[in-house]
């Protein structure tokens, strides 16, 4: 029989047809081998199969068997990734706000791919993307790799950056003009994308949606604040700027009721110290951001969370209540 120009793929047909069509809830037959190979025009017999399920193993490939009656069925065992790890993944990308949901559904698709068929369904009952808060920027992705290539060679960058109008289109700050920045990391917080780079002229660390970022350009300006950002403490900088809001950054001195001992721990870290005030209130010494997203963050507690100090914290919490109050006075 006269070989077709297919049959020197066919080692990679079988590769392709096990992680695509095989689980270990749906095992092939040596059989079913044959008919595939047959409809990719390739000959096949099946002492020429199992030589080939031996050659995939020695290649790494984990090629399992299991009895399936009077025959074997053949599938792959341990994977790249296991089925809950990308289900974990698919959790992360549906549930990134600044992911598009276009562009959710794409990525979805190729994890999807990395399973077979059958776990595939299984994936997809999950995903919920249409609907979710999204945004509305799908350069994002190009954006990341820009930055991505500019901290790479070393490069300051340029970029123009907007807010939203209540007519849903761009609002430029600083009437269109281009910011100027160092580029030092990427950060992921408050299901945000953000750039934390180095202003010169400000002479201090920044951080900058990356959404929210337009026209990035490399200059052939080799990046300031080394010595600013090796002091910067990462998962501190978070902890400092709730929500990544600016404000003036303090140590401020916090009160809880015992019961809240969670909700602290889950923001500030295991490493916050929780210091006995009375039998039924505890405080936490922070250095943060003082802002309205830190008093917002307060005020979800009601009675049951206060600043202690130092004095110009609480005065502006004050205010800030006030201000909130007076809307209601009618």
């Amino acid at each position: 029989m006269a070989k077709s120009a297919n049959q020197k793929l066919k080692l990679l047909y079988l590769c392709r047809y096990l992680l695509r069509q095989s689980d270990e809830d749906h095992p092939v037959t040596v059989a079913q081998m044959i008919d595939y190979l047959a409809g990719q025009d390739i000959a096949a017999e099946r002492k020429s199969v199992y030589d080939d399920m031996e050659a995939l193993r020695l290649f790494g490939l984990d090629v399992q068997t299991m009895r399936l009656g009077s025959a074997t069925g053949y599938f792959i065992g341990q994977r790249e990734f296991q089925l809950p790890e990308l289900k974990l993944l698919v959790d992360s990308v549906q549930s990134s706000r600044f992911i598009t949901g276009r562009k959710s559904l794409e990525l979805i698709g190729k994890l999807e791919s990395l399973a077979s068929v059958h776990q595939a369904r299984e994936l997809n009952h999950q995903v919920f993307v249409r609907g979710r808060i999204k945004t509305m920027n799908e350069s994002i992705y190009y954006n990341v790799d820009e930055l991505h290539a500019a901290i790479d060679r070393d490069r300051a960058i340029t970029f123009r950056y907007y807010d939203w109008g209540l007519d849903k289109k761009r609002v430029w700050r600083r009437e269109g003009a281009r910011y100027a920045v160092s580029p030092w990391a990427l950060m992921w917080d408050s299901e945000n994308y953000y750039l934390i780079a180095y202003d010169s002229q400000a002479g201090e660390i920044r951080h900058y949606r990356v959404d929210k970022m337009a026209s990035i350009a490399q200059t052939d300006q080799p990046r300031q604040g080394a010595d600013a950002f090796a002091q910067l403490d990462m998962a501190a900088y978070s902890n400092a700027h709730l929500g990544m809001f600016s404000g003036k950054t303090d140590t401020v001195r916090l009160a809880f009721e015992n019961a809240l001992a969670g909700p602290v721990i889950d923001q500030f870290g295991q490493d916050v110290s929780l210091v006995p005030l009375d039998g039924e209130h505890f405080s936490v010494t922070v250095r943060v951001a003082v802002n309205r997203q830190l008093f917002g963050w307060l005020l979800g507690f009601g009675t049951r969370a206060r600043v202690l100090s130092p004095a110009w914290a609480a005065d502006e919490m004050r205010r800030c209540l006030l201000a909130a109050a007076a809307l209601y006075d009618d």
